[in-house]
């Protein structure tokens, strides 16, 4: 396998003697901001735990199990995430007969005579039915089986389902181990830039590499200052951002107002350079990211974004 990155080794190791000794907790859930690797973590334990033969701590790759795991045909791994309705479109949360049906499988016995594993990704938009469904899974584990659950926002789980996990939380490594990591990957661009850009998250900032996303980020900063200048027009501007990745410019602008209203709370000059006081900016934040969860549905893109770019929220 590849080199773990540094920040994960200490919930790696915490885990092993409850690897070895074939007691591991019923449940894991894996929590933290998205690209700083849980779900490759998961993989990792995954097939540790199916493999037949490990070797220093992870699978050997060779085996039964780990060649069915490969293949994605091993019968003890079930996953679980964002399904297809009966209209063929792809559902927004994970409803609850896919839970029943996982948890179903789960009490039966072992088809290889090992774990059984229900993988659940992701666990954050699990419906109110479904999670009371798992709950009760979770009350009333059966022997040898283990859910793990992944989630970029594990505050928006129940507390019922939290409180009966064993939570790993995945937090931003220090600085020097972020730019060490990104700089193993041997992505073409500015690897410190796209670390500020993604507030120091590696992963987020090896996508803005690999997506060519720091010029957008830029072009974001230049036109909402010009904006408050009134030397840009919002409905071009909103006719433009929807046209491409307007999540994104969202969490761009979301980013920039941040910094801004840091700045204006020490009288400082800010990277806008608006003038406007902190409580200002931060209506204005809030409504950036109001936006972008408004974007998840079915919403007119170009509409949403002229009502965010029309300044009503830092009118003088």
């Amino acid at each position: 396998m590849n080199a773990m990155p540094s920040w994960h080794a200490p919930h790696w190791q915490r885990l092993q003697p409850a690897l070895t000794e074939g007691r591991l907790p019923h449940a894991l859930l894996l929590g933290g901001p998205a690209g700083l690797g849980k779900r490759v973590f998961a993989e990792r334990l995954v097939a540790r735990l199916l493999c037949g033969a490990p070797q220093a701590d992870d699978a050997c790759g060779q085996c039964r199990g780990c060649r069915l795991r490969s293949a994605g045909t091993h019968p003890d791994l079930y996953r679980i995430g964002l399904a297809l309705n009966r209209e063929g479109k792809l559902r927004s949360e994970i409803v609850i007969d896919q839970i029943r049906g996982v948890c179903e499988r789960l009490a039966l016995a072992s088809q290889l005579g090992g774990w059984r594993i229900a993988l659940i990704d992701p666990a954050d938009v699990l419906n109110a039915a479904a999670g009371n469904a798992l709950l009760k899974t979770l009350e009333e584990p059966p022997a040898a089986a283990l859910l793990i659950l992944l989630a970029d926002h594990p505050e928006r789980l129940p507390a019922t389902v939290r409180s009966r996990c064993r939570r790993l939380s995945f937090r931003l490594p220090a600085p020097a181990a972020a730019a060490d990591w990104l700089q193993a990957q041997g992505l073409a661009g500015d690897g410190a830039q796209a670390l500020d850009a993604a507030d120091g998250n590696p992963g987020l900032a090896a996508r803005y590499l690999l997506e060519g996303a720091l010029p957008r980020r830029e072009a974001v900063r230049s036109e909402l200052a010009q904006l408050l200048v009134q030397r840009a027009d919002a409905l071009l501007l909103a006719q433009a951002w929807s046209q491409d990745e307007p999540r994104q410019r969202l969490q761009f602008a979301a980013q920039w107002l941040a910094r801004e209203a840091r700045a204006a709370s020490v009288g400082a000059r800010g990277p806008l350079a608006s003038g406007r006081d902190t409580a200002t900016l931060v209506r204005w934040f809030d409504q950036a990211n109001l936006a972008r969860e408004l974007l998840r549905g079915p919403v007119r893109s170009d509409l949403l974004l002229l009502d965010f770019l029309s300044l009503r929220a830092v009118a003088a």
